[in-house]
């Protein structure tokens, strides 16, 4: 079981689900019609560590963070 979390204005609570790697996580949130529109933008975090392939593969217990661009000031 892997916990997704969402940072910033997402605004979603956070939750878990079996998935083999992370092209498995973005297909299901990709089904979320609040989601869809952050998908692609997002950073992404395993394990608050940035990662840039949707090919790695996860492990029981690893936390998935989106971290969607903001702007700064």
């Amino acid at each position: 079981m892997i916990t997704i979390e969402f940072l910033g204005p997402i605004q979603k609570a956070a939750i878990t689900m079996e998935a083999v790697s992370l092209r498995d996580v973005a297909e299901v949130l990709k089904q979320d019609d609040e989601l869809v529109q952050w998908i692609d933008n997002c950073a992404v975090a395993l394990n608050d560590t940035l990662v840039a392939s949707l090919d790695i593969p996860l492990k029981d217990g690893d936390k998935i963070s989106l971290l969607p661009p903001v702007c700064g000031g």
